[in-house]
């Protein structure tokens, strides 16, 4: 059993006396009530991420960690962009599922007379469960547009606008996808999927914010998140079979290679090439492609949901303020640049089950928003709703620019299932006023909030260490689940 030593406040960590072959420390970070309940299964996928080859730093977790493929949710790992190495076990394979947040002009008063038939409206609206099929036809042609240009490909057709692109990391585009590094079984299974949720944990919701929810009016002002009562919906999902196709793939080819590339592995979960490699390449442009598809996919939900609203309420979406907040990826890999001992040095990011936390001023920040940071989206359970935090500089001088992404489960979804059924559970939130829409009763029973880490202990651990700032916190009206 690995030792875990205070390091600080809020920082845990494993030396690389630890275990042999690591080559960094491996850091939690978290809070004195959170590490008591870690997971040794995270300890030990973390410290083997250390032992990966070019590893920068520290190998970090974050305090909505679990166990994962490989890297444990909530992993995050910086890797030499010269001579480090690309991992799908640290990006996961659900590629660039993701949050969006949408704020509006509505107030829960407003919403609420009419919630049952917008939940009921968007259910129909936005496809979801397992298997679901969207109902925009692409043909081969049309979908290698998506996956080389994103959210681009949206604003192409009508279903974005500027400030929807500006508002998204990156502007909803990786560079350097190509389709041709994309299995046709992947792209296969990924053509009939845009603009649906899919299943397990991703979901679309729609939050309010309550009295005392706002905890920085200044900052939430920036966002547009500005009274008490107001409605926002948050949108989670990703890549769908395109991203879980690519994923596997090259999990397979890179452990049928690793000889090829003298990496020992302590585990095949964590089976890796080198960057540069023919392989490393293959994998990172057909990883881009899942990436810039999933950034596609929301926002085609994003259009979804403002013509289910417009139905609804007899008005444009513009006039009901239905404006992205931000669209931020949390299983991805990014280069990016950092000060590494004191010279600038340019790292290919692994972010799994972590999001980017960019501080003010930073020039990837949406110009609207570079004077108090990049919105940070943390998603909760169906029982607790989201947190809106704003990136620090701490974040990028210390963590990699990262912060955590969500609660975090504390159960299995077998053991969840064990305690409740789906059907109760629908009805007992149901009582606590909160609508919940779902073709899998079996799967809403998985997602149960108890399942979770509470959100306010993670999002206190991280707006205490400085790596995000909280800014408001939003509680749950009615929710789809795949």
């Amino acid at each position: 059993m690995i030792e875990l030593n205070p390091v600080s406040k809020g920082i845990w960590e494993a030396p690389v006396e630890a275990k042999s072959g690591m080559l960094v420390p491996a850091r939690i970070l978290s809070s004195e009530a959170l590490i008591a309940g870690i997971d040794q299964a995270v300890v030990d996928q973390i410290t083997n991420v250390a032992c990966l080859p070019g590893i920068q730093r520290y190998a970090l977790c974050m305090p909505d960690a679990h166990r994962g493929y490989g890297f444990p949710i909530g992993g995050v790992a910086a890797f030499d962009a010269n001579d480090g190495v690309i991992s799908p076990g640290g990006i996961g394979f659900d590629i660039n599922c993701g949050m969006r947040i949408i704020r509006t002009n509505l107030t829960v008063a407003e919403v609420r007379p009419r919630l049952e038939p917008l939940i009921e409206e968007l259910f129909n609206t936005v496809p979801s469960g397992v298997g679901s099929r969207g109902f925009i036809p692409l043909n081969k042609e049309e979908f290698r547009k998506v996956m080389t240009d994103g959210a681009r490909w949206c604003m192409a057709r009508g279903y974005a606008d500027d400030d929807d692109l500006d508002k998204t990391e990156s502007g909803g585009c990786v560079e350097g996808a190509d389709p041709d590094a994309v299995s046709d079984q992947a792209k296969k299974r990924g053509v009939d999927q845009m603009g649906t949720l899919g299943s397990g944990n991703h979901y679309l919701e729609i939050e309010f914010l309550d009295d005392g929810g706002l905890h920085d009016p200044d900052t939430g002002n920036a966002f547009g998140v500005d009274r008490a009562g107001q409605v926002v919906i948050a949108i989670h999902c990703g890549s769908r079979g395109l991203g879980h196709q690519i994923a596997t793939d090259y999990l397979r080819l890179f452990v049928a290679n690793a000889s090829k590339y003298s990496l020992k592995l302590r585990d095949r979960e964590l089976a890796a090439a080198p960057i540069h490699s023919a392989d490393g390449q293959a994998y990172y442009s057909a990883m881009a492609c899942a990436a810039n598809s999933a950034y596609a996919n929301r926002q085609v939900i994003t259009s979804q949901v403002r013509k289910a609203f417009e139905r609804i309420f007899g008005l444009s979406w513009e006039k009901l303020g239905l404006n992205t907040i931000y669209d931020v990826a949390h299983n991805i890999a990014r280069f990016e640049k950092y000060s590494i001992d004191g010279k600038a040095k340019r790292v290919l990011v692994h972010r799994k089950g972590a999001t980017r936390s960019f501080g003010p001023q930073n020039p990837e920040v949406p110009a609207a928003y570079r004077g108090v940071g990049q919105p940070v989206i943390v998603g909760g359970s169906m029982e607790s709703g989201s947190a809106l935090f704003a990136g620090t500089a701490v974040s990028e001088s210390d963590y990699f620019g990262s912060t955590l992404h969500g609660s975090g489960r504390v159960m299995s979804r077998t053991q969840a299932l064990s305690k409740i059924r789906g059907d109760r559970l629908k009805s007992d939130l149901a009582e606590r006023g909160i609508i919940v829409k779902t073709g899998h009763l079996k799967g809403l029973a998985e997602e149960a909030g108890f399942a979770y880490k509470n959100i306010d202990d993670v999002a206190a651990a991280v707006d205490s260490l400085g790596i995000s700032s909280l800014v408001a916190r939003f509680h749950p009206l009615a929710c789809i689940k795949g």
